[in-house]
């Protein structure tokens, strides 16, 4: 009888868990608080419930807990941004903060390459206007 064997570690274990994403949200929002067209369309006051919501999703994405699945249910990321005037000068914005952000966790390159590949996509996809 073959031995059962481990399940490959998820992209999330791989690049360090909780504390790895925690280092790029904190990065990321640190960016889009200086940002005069971001900044705006956060409707806290402060980021923080913003970056809690994104640390969340991004560990659920990754294959880290699922605890923003079991408190915001289905990510539905395109709905999630149709309240916002989401054009492609937002977008360009978004990942120029996110570049620093995912940058600064110096991940292997294979693993920073899968992460902005993904990032990319789906700013791409959010953009809901192409109006100023």
């Amino acid at each position: 009888m073959a031995a059962a064997t481990e399940p490959a570690p998820s992209f999330y274990e791989q690049v360090g868990g909780r504390e790895t994403f925690q280092r790029i949200v904190d990065a990321f929002y640190r960016e889009v608080a200086l940002d005069d067209v971001l900044k705006p369309m956060y409707p806290e006051e402060d980021l923080g419930p913003a970056a809690e919501r994104l640390l969340l999703f991004l560990e659920q994405y990754w294959g880290g807990p699922t605890t923003y699945g079991e408190t915001r249910g289905h990510p539905r990321l395109r709905m999630r941004h149709m309240p916002f005037k989401v054009n492609p000068d937002a977008r360009d914005r978004w990942l120029s903060c996110m570049r620093i952000a995912v940058d600064e966790a110096e991940l292997s390159p294979m693993h920073r390459e899968t992460l902005w590949d993904y990032l990319d996509r789906a700013a791409h996809a959010m953009v809901n206007t192409f109006e100023d």
